[in-house]
């Protein structure tokens, strides 16, 4: 076994072999099982041929005196035992016994199916014989009744003769085929090990220091491939150190390029490499750090005690630090690193003030999702305990609680529409079906349909639109809810003698759709955030809203290329505009 050759050739005839001896004690009991099955079929087969001809006889009488004849004659024909029993279990004729000597075999399990299920078969060892048998039985009927059982045997041993033989003939072709198989894989190995004993002679050489040593490649396969790769080593050696200096320089430029920042240090802590993410992050420059000590240039406390730490301890060290007069949020891993003269560090700086800013606006919205929705879910709990404490009991009572409840669930499900609906154009697969839409298009019919609201609060509504303002390319109807989310707020905020003006000019090639209002106004710490998901500047005067809408207007616009913003005085009144591209022009 030392030899590859017999490696490779002794697994597969193994294998080869292991499989057709499985094969074969699989395939064995099959076959015997399936020479009962049609020996079982046949039999009844017989069986009930040999019915039918007793059926032709119009009474046991005129049957009796022909009965053992002809079971005789058919136990002699078929090759085998024929028997004929009565209804109640007495043998009437047998071909190899005498019927009065046999007893009673209404119990023998094939008659008894054979008088209650139509037929019978059964595999046992014969009282009378001495030898397993398989029987086979069927009744058969003279005139309207059934009169026995016709039952046909043959002897088991038959059947496990014939399975015998079968399974010697498929161990002996299995012995066979391995034996041509390994003749075979051994003729097969040898040629394929020949060319591997030609390579390891040609490496042996090398490795001596004959660099001209070389693989024979004559063959056009896997172990040729080798070899003319074995040959283009030897030819490739010198010009690695050229290969070894463009690796160098890739580095370089992946340093460069990195968005996470890389300072590498030696033992005494100077600064030997730093790129410009590092740079930028630590405010320096590469001439300013490199050659000054870590501690010189990082000018933080806790990332130099970090460093510190990894060098003292000899392990990685990571800590999320928070460089707050610098307006970052950086994890900083440091792991040592062999040097020439001891143990150096490689610091990687990672900013994390994008995820970090992400992550609050996730608590927040959370925050106020849960708070939203506190407030329909426990209003519907009230309700509902009013009902369930007898207020169901009272009709107009119950009829303006279900009114409520209607009420509190068509928020619910306007604040779910509205969520998924901001999910959709966030995760951009709502599609925008755009095209030339005049601008009156878009602001007359909010307004319109606003203008009932507006009228009952006693608010001015008024749309301003100059003559001869070109189309623009949007999808009509998300810019309408853009501009309907915008009417409502201002009607909602602005109080009786008021006014609401919607207005529209062009401006280079876009256009700016503004709503004005002079209602309450918005506080200035808070107009930054008022297009955040449920946020709203003053809950106690916020309404009903959900806090989505100016989050959905904000997604809109910009899935149209375009920005939104407000301007506001406190007590004075704000200004919303949006812009919407142009349409090409035809």
């Amino acid at each position: 076994m030392r030899s590859i050759r017999w490696r490779i050739a002794l697994p597969i005839v193994l294998l080869i072999l292991g499989s057709l001896l499985v094969l074969t004690a699989y395939l064995a009991p099959t076959v015997r099982q399936a020479q009962m099955d049609g020996l079982r079929t046949h039999l009844l087969a017989d069986a009930r041929l040999l019915a039918g001809e007793l059926q032709r006889y119009p009474d046991r009488a005129a049957l009796a005196g022909q009965l053992q004849g002809l079971v005789l004659d058919w136990g002699d024909r078929l090759g085998a035992r024929v028997s004929v029993v009565g209804v109640e279990g007495d043998v009437l004729a047998d071909s190899q016994r005498e019927a009065a000597s046999l007893g009673d075999h209404l119990r023998r399990p094939e008659v008894r199916d054979a008088l209650s299920l139509g037929s019978g078969t059964s595999i046992r060892e014969s009282a009378t014989l001495g030898y397993a048998l398989l029987y086979a039985a069927v009744p058969y009927r003279l005139g309207d009744a059934i009169d026995g059982v016709v039952r046909v045997a043959v002897p088991f041993r038959e059947i496990d003769d014939e399975a015998d033989r079968l399974t010697r003939a498929m161990v002996v072709a299995a012995l066979l085929t391995s034996a041509g198989a390994a003749l075979v894989a051994v003729t097969v190995a040898g040629r394929l090990v020949r060319p591997i004993r030609q390579l390891a002679q040609a490496a042996e050489r090398m490795g001596q220091g004959d660099l001209s040593a070389r693989a024979a490649t004559l063959r056009d396969d896997e172990i040729g491939r080798l070899g003319r790769a074995f040959n283009d080593m030897a030819v490739q050696l010198q010009s690695r150190l050229a290969l070894y200096a463009d690796e160098s320089a890739r580095l370089s430029a992946v340093l460069e390029h990195m968005a996470d920042g890389v300072v590498m240090t030696n033992s005494s802590g100077e600064v030997r490499l730093i790129n410009p993410a590092a740079c930028r992050m630590l405010g320096t420059t590469r001439d300013e750090a490199t050659g000054r000590t870590y501690m010189q240039i990082v000018r933080h406390h806790e990332i130099s005690d970090l460093w510190e730490l990894s060098r003292d301890t000899g392990s990685e060290q990571e800590e999320a630090i928070d460089l707050r007069g610098r307006g970052l949020y950086l994890r900083v891993i440091v792991t040592p690193l062999p040097a020439e003269d001891g143990l150096g560090s490689m610091v990687i700086l990672q900013d994390l003030t994008a995820l970090r800013r992400a992550d609050r606006m996730r608590r927040d919205f959370v925050g106020n999702a849960s708070h939203e929705l506190r407030t329909p879910i426990a209003s519907l709990k009230a309700l509902v305990e009013t009902l369930r404490d007898g207020a169901i009991d009272d009709p107009p009572a119950a009829q303006r609680f279900l009114s409520r409840m209607e009420g509190e669930v068509d928020s619910l499900a306007q604040m779910a529409q509205e969520l998924l609906e901001l999910s959709r154009i966030e995760s951009e697969q709502a599609q925008l079906a755009k095209e030339a839409t005049p601008v009156a298009d878009l602001v007359i019919p909010p307004v319109e349909h606003l203008r009932p609201q507006a009228e009952r609060g006693g608010v001015a509504l008024t749309v301003e639109l100059p003559e001869g303002l070109p189309e623009v390319n949007v999808d009509s109807e998300r810019v309408r809810q853009v501009v309907t989310n915008l009417v409502h707020n201002a009607v909602k905020f602005t109080g009786p003698g008021g006014s609401v003006v919607v207005s529209a000019e062009q401006v280079g090639d876009q256009m700016v759709i503004s709503v004005h209002d002079t209602g309450i106004g918005i506080p200035v710490e808070d107009v930054p955030r008022i297009f955040e998901r449920f946020y709203k500047t003053d809950r106690a005067r916020a309404g009903g809203g959900t806090g989505l809408g100016l989050a959905i207007a904000q997604h809109v616009v910009k899935a149209h290329g375009g920005r939104i913003w407000a301007e506001s005085i406190e007590g004075r009144g704000s200004t919303f505009r949006f812009t919407l591209p142009l349409a090409p022009e035809a």
